[in-house]
């Protein structure tokens, strides 16, 4: 039997004259009556105030390799507890997590897990972290920071991955529990964000100068580029050039490969040269580490060093057959420091995807 919809107490809201409550988690600004749920589908006016109906219930949960996220450059080869809810704030045309994302049927919330149980869950199976991931953690950003704080009581890392399309004052609480994040940057123009996202780009950028300047947790990026909408060497271009201005040339960006889904079936994938020229640019432009995804392509995925270039950490899919990092994160031939967090390379957990249940003992 599938958990009942919560009635969690949600932060960041406020009343308005006219008996609704406006949500101010995001830049949606949802106006709600009684009874009535926001963009999202999971935060609803109840009471005269916000709830939000999807605390500690999960639509499943799977051990991932860290470098699925993508996260390269935080503890490779780790494994990471993963899990998502329903719903999303932003409505992008091409979402490839489109069943759980956009769902609204909340029968797909399988399993109930409080914050203490998916902490205990993550060490018993030998995960360096869990990640809010699958849907985007924001709308269930309660559930994510208790998880959080749990977590980190176990010595558990916490990753969010996210389109970082929320206000300053939530965000700075969020990312506070979180230690490492891949924020989605789905294109670089304000019309491509308003017409495929029903978003707007400049929040996601505020997130991000957010991330750099105020908090200690690493991110990276990632891109989709989607053949004749978002990847023109011009707009690839102003990306990196504004990445490298305002973040720094060591924050990791990755390019992933678009394949036709949801509501944008009618475009073909993105071919591998428009990946491999988007990563050239970037390079070109002074970004140390730049990945491509979604395609084989080895030498996309290696981190090499900024200082001498030699590969560092070879990967091939999400296996990872050569590492030559030191603990320190320093190449071993030059010395020249790797940005990221590092430690003890053991046997890397591979391309497995391990579905788990959390169900007993939750």
């Amino acid at each position: 039997m599938n958990p009942p919809e919560s009635a969690h107490p949600a932060r960041w809201w406020h009343p308005m004259q006219d008996g609704r409550i406006q949500c101010d988690l995001c830049p949606r600004d949802c106006k709600l009556h009684e009874g009535q749920r926001g963009a999202c589908f999971v935060r609803r006016m109840e009471g005269g105030r916000m709830v939000l109906t999807t605390y500690g219930r999960s639509s499943g949960f799977c051990v991932d390799p860290i470098e699925k996220k993508p996260l390269n450059h935080f503890f490779p080869g780790s494994a990471v507890l993963s899990f998502g809810t329903a719903g999303c704030n932003l409505a992008c045309k091409f979402c490839q997590n489109w069943d759980i994302s956009k769902s609204r049927d909340m029968d797909r919330l399988m399993e109930a897990a409080t914050p203490e149980r998916i902490a205990r869950a993550a060490a018993e199976l030998g995960c360096k972290s869990v990640a809010f991931t699958y849907n985007d953690p924001v709308i269930f950003a309660e559930y994510a920071i208790d998880t959080a704080v749990a977590c980190h009581a176990r010595g558990i890392q916490t990753v969010a991955v996210t389109a970082g399309y929320m206000h300053p004052e939530p965000a700075e609480a969020f990312y506070a529990a979180m230690d490492a994040a891949n924020v989605d940057l789905k294109g670089f123009t304000n019309d491509f964000y308003v017409k495929y996202c029903a978003g707007q780009l400049q929040p996601v950028l505020d997130t991000l100068i957010h991330l750099k300047r105020h908090t200690h947790t690493w991110f990276e990026i990632t891109t989709l580029l989607i053949p004749g909408l978002n990847d023109s060497d011009g707009e690839i271009h102003t990306l990196v050039d504004w990445v490298g201005k305002e973040l720094g040339p060591d924050v990791p960006l990755h390019f992933t490969a678009f394949h036709p889904d949801w509501k944008m079936r009618d475009l073909p994938p993105t071919p591998a040269a428009t990946l491999a020229r988007a990563r050239t640019l970037a390079r070109e432009a002074g970004l140390h580490y730049v990945y491509t995804g979604n395609i084989h392509d080895a030498e996309g995925g290696t981190t090499f060093c900024p200082g001498c270039a030699k590969p560092l950490i070879v990967r091939d899919w999400y296996e990872i057959p050569e590492y030559r990092l030191g603990e320190d994160g320093c190449c071993p031939v030059c010395g020249s420091p790797v940005a990221g967090r590092f430690g003890p390379f053991g046997r890397p957990f591979g391309a497995r995807r391990l579905p788990v249940s959390l169900a007993a003992g939750a």
